[in-house]
């Protein structure tokens, strides 16, 4: 049967991912030493496992509102006008879902119609042109280069925009890069957007985790909280990666019609989860900052060992991954990250995954202990030094 002729097009129009194709490779080779995947290696903290478990033990399996319990709701605009100087309102402009992800492709869904362009600067994470292509919108790659440390430019901005531009993904702190925006990038692109009516899908999942200066919302720039969706989640910060659980907050007329592609493909969020996360956003503040302690550690690390191979690095100030360039090897990215896994058995995303402008960086997660980090990088060493 030729399933291909069934297929929609524009699911045949999408490539897998690049990330899970050298996930999986590693997957099935023992001894892998990988540096893939961006998931926290710190169990998420005791008390709010606890809080789950007392949860489940309490019997609350059952679904809750659409939007998300509202004790939740009201504890996400506690913290994030604690933590961001962001207020909104938990009955009319938070929807909580599964995962960040959930909330992304949603907006994507809500926003874009057939033939809408949606600019994405690059290098980036893989998920937003495909959910993009999905809804029949066309993704429209920005390059940021490093000299710019991957920040998007206003300059670059403009030169990307036409009469069918919808919507700008924002998404700092980066992940594969790195890189953030300060409140000065911020506002030149704000500059930008007010002479257009584009929506800006702020996605602030590695918000808390910036070292050396705090992270600044898109939504807190004079008037563009009217057209900003922030979207976050519990993955990243809290270590909460196997909960799947997000949100997206927004104004109240756009989260509506966003809640509507929830309730319908949805339902809700998973209650433990919500249950758990409440006690996250009440009590673990603190937990956060210790693990993000940790990480800066492991960044200072990492990119020094990098520039001391010669992997010239320049220096992430959020998320928990470097991005090295290897240009310097001859190698593409991936046949990079090929010979490296296949000699020896360290895994590292190309950046090609994450855009042609990603092509000569790979993506190298320091979400691992400085143990793995050290093996990891004398490895390389050996690698290097036989090409």
């Amino acid at each position: 049967m030729d399933y291909s002729a069934l297929l929609s097009d524009r699911v045949l129009q999408v490539k897998p991912s690049g990330i899970r194709k050298f996930f999986d490779i590693a997957a099935d080779m023992p001894d892998v030493l990988s540096l893939s995947i961006g998931e926290p290696d710190f169990v998420t903290p005791l008390r709010i496992r606890e809080a789950g478990m007392q949860a489940l033990h309490e019997g609350h399996t059952y679904y809750t509102a659409n939007s998300g319990m509202p004790a939740l709701r009201e504890e996400i605009c506690n913290m994030l006008e604690r933590r961001f100087s962001l207020q909104y309102k938990a009955d009319s402009e938070i929807l909580v879902t599964i995962g960040g992800s959930e909330a992304i492709d949603n907006i994507i869904r809500a926003l874009v119609n057939f033939g809408d362009e949606v600019l994405i600067p690059e290098p980036t994470f893989v998920c937003y042109a495909p959910m993009t292509t999905f809804t029949g919108g066309v993704p429209v790659p920005i390059k940021t280069c490093e000299k710019d440390k991957f920040r998007l430019t206003p300059e670059a901005l403009k030169n990307a925009i036409t009469a069918k531009t919808k919507l700008l993904i924002l998404p700092y702190p980066s992940n594969p890069t790195g890189g953030i925006m300060e409140q000065a990038d911020l506002e030149a692109i704000a500059d930008v957007i007010r002479q257009t009516n584009i929506i800006v899908l702020a996605d602030e999942i590695y918000a808390d985790l910036t070292y050396g200066v705090k992270h600044f919302s898109f939504a807190r720039v004079s008037g563009m909280k009217e057209r900003t969706i922030v979207v976050n989640g519990f993955s990243k910060a809290y270590a909460m990666t196997g909960w799947r659980l997000g949100y997206a907050a927004g104004p109240a007329e756009l989260i509506s019609h966003i809640t509507k592609i929830h309730q319908f493909a949805i339902m809700s969020a998973p209650t433990t989860s919500q249950f758990a996360a409440i006690e996250a956003l009440k009590y673990c503040d603190n937990d956060i900052e210790l693990m993000k302690a940790e990480y800066d550690k492991r960044r200072k690390f990492i990119i020094e060992g990098l520039n001391a191979l010669g992997l010239a690095c320049f220096e992430p100030q959020g998320a928990f991954y470097a991005f090295p360039s290897i240009r310097k090897t001859e190698l593409s990215s991936e046949e990079f990250c090929e010979k490296l896994l296949y000699s020896k058995k360290v895994a590292v995303i190309p950046g090609n995954a994450f855009g042609e402008s990603g092509e000569g960086f790979i993506r190298i997660s320091y979400a691992s202990s400085i143990e793995k980090i050290t093996l990891a990088l004398e490895k390389i060493a050996a690698f290097l030094k036989e090409l």
